[in-house]
């Protein structure tokens, strides 16, 4: 009990030293031991790293889950160390909404087969996207959060110790400093100056052992900077693979969407064309039901001027087609194609071929030729070259 209250007493006293010396530095009125320069600076980057870092984390989670609710959710499950339940994306609920809503139109009918295919690529992109943020979570998020909530209160630890010895240490050259001057005025005996003066070399030890261990720990910033550059590369790979997922996906769906548009404004809403009644017309939201044409989104070759009309689209025949005289372009295939049909030339990813227009062709496709092979392919799976 007594050794406690000792223990206490020399704790308080410790820490009124501390707290007077702090005071005192902030008031202009006691010297400062100063650090190196290179020792401020490795305390610069390291406060600029964490700080840095945590925005980096908080606007990645934002990226992944735009849901605040949904974050402080997990957030909290993760606190109480529980697995967080699987979450639907909004993808995959749109893809239950389309094709529930396909159910009750009819899934025979125009609208319901168009619903269903939609709603099949957004079950599709969900997915993706599920397995994309899974992934980011693992590769990124993780490490940089075991960045924050270990190395970094390693650091922020060592640096508060730090911190207590150089005030332990300035108060103690202090209290040398006043002994001496009144030892000069022969108010203090001798013992009182080697007392001091031995407290300032204990002191001075323990600051310099524990500078150099928060030194080392400081420098140990740059091998963090390497793992968290590793994971940046790997968020990359995560994020441009899901992203080409997700156009490959809406190229099939655009592909499937353009063969059957013209099935659609063919009389599909007309009545019976035996009929003796006239067709009626179309409802507005049966027109608004119908899939819009599709946009281009890599240039297309223009058409050559002078060329004879003589490919119409879907009565292509490739042994027919001759190249114009002018106006070729080499391609590079982006990704595999399977040819729909005769007419059509199977593609396979980064082999180049030479491609053309002809008048009357959808904008959406060209002729392409390698070797003696030749048929229409799409624009959207090529790279036109100059």
């Amino acid at each position: 009990m007594e050794f406690n209250v000792k223990k206490l007493a020399s704790d308080a006293g410790v820490f009124f030293s501390r707290a007077m010396q702090f005071t005192e530095e902030k008031l202009g009125q006691a010297e400062k031991t100063e650090l190196d320069a290179h020792f401020e600076n490795l305390l610069a980057r390291a406060d600029c790293t964490k700080n840095w870092t945590e925005k980096i984390l908080r606007q990645t989670e934002v990226l992944l889950q735009p849901n605040p609710s949904a974050r402080v959710e997990e957030f909290l499950y993760e606190k109480l160390d529980r697995k967080v339940p699987s979450r639907v994306t909004n993808g995959e609920l749109l893809a239950q909404y389309m094709t529930e809503a396909a159910n009750d139109f009819g899934p025979g009918t125009p609208y319901g087969k168009t619903l269903i295919k939609v709603g099949e690529t957004q079950r599709r992109l969900g997915a993706a996207e599920r397995e994309f943020i899974r992934s980011a979570s693992i590769n990124f998020l993780t490490p940089l959060r075991n960045f924050l909530e270990g190395d970094w209160k390693t650091i922020s630890k060592e640096r508060r110790i730090l911190q207590n010895r150089r005030l332990d240490l300035d108060a103690c050259k202090a209290r040398l400093k006043k002994a001496k001057a009144a030892e000069a005025k022969a108010a203090l005996w001798n013992d009182e100056v080697e007392k001091a003066e031995h407290e300032m070399r204990l002191t001075q030890t323990e600051f310099d052992r524990q500078a150099e261990v928060t030194r080392l720990l400081l420098e140990g910033i740059s091998s963090t900077h390497v793992n968290h550059l590793r994971c940046l590369h790997e968020f990359v790979e995560s994020q441009t693979n899901y992203y080409a997922q997700c156009y490959q996906f809406m190229l099939d769906l655009q592909k499937q969407l353009g063969s059957s548009k013209g099935e659609i404004f063919s009389g599909t809403f007309v009545g019976n064309a035996d009929s003796t009644s006239p067709a009626a017309a179309p409802s507005a939201s049966a027109v608004a039901a119908a899939p819009l044409p599709a946009v281009p989104t890599i240039p297309v070759v223009p058409t050559i001027v002078g060329v004879p009309n003589t490919v119409a689209e879907g009565v292509l025949n490739p042994n027919e087609v001759k190249p114009p005289a002018s106006g070729t372009r080499k391609a590079r295939v982006l990704y595999d194609y399977e040819a729909a049909d005769s007419t059509e030339l199977a593609l396979l990813a980064d082999e180049m071929i030479t491609v053309y227009s002809l008048p009357g062709m959808d904008p959406d496709w060209l002729i392409g030729e390698r070797g003696n092979q030749k048929g229409k392919v799409p624009v959207t799976y090529l790279e036109l070259l100059s």
